[in-house]
């Protein structure tokens, strides 16, 4: 059973940065595309960024050019480095890693203010 650990949410005044991480174990196989994605209140689970293993990368427009998602492969980790935050980036985010199939971490919140 794969198990997803995130951190680094927290609160930032808009234009502040936040570094996640999500740590991926207990998987026996390859991981494949890891990513993040983000729910605000009242509205659906949306993609923020996605990527592989070869490293290739996907963003919402949203956020190309104020985040960037990273892997470590040798640690199974995925990181989301969000700059220039604003305030409707405030939501809980998700980790979504593929081994076989989807796993999502619990949720880390990150409240933007004004």
């Amino acid at each position: 059973q794969v198990q997803l650990v995130e951190s680094g949410g927290g609160l930032v005044q808009a234009g502040g940065s936040l570094r996640l991480s999500c740590a991926a174990s207990g998987s026996s196989g390859s991981i494949g595309t890891m990513g993040w994605y983000h729910q605000a209140p009242g509205k659906q689970r949306e993609l923020v960024a996605t990527i592989t293993t070869r490293g290739s990368t996907n963003y919402a427009d949203s956020v190309k050019g104020r985040f960037t998602i990273s892997r470590d492969n040798a640690k199974n980790v995925v990181y989301l480095q969000m700059n220039s935050l604003k305030p409707e980036d405030t939501a809980v985010y998700y980790c979504y890693v593929n081994v076989g199939r989807g796993y999502w971490g619990q949720g880390t919140q990150v409240t933007v203010s004004s």
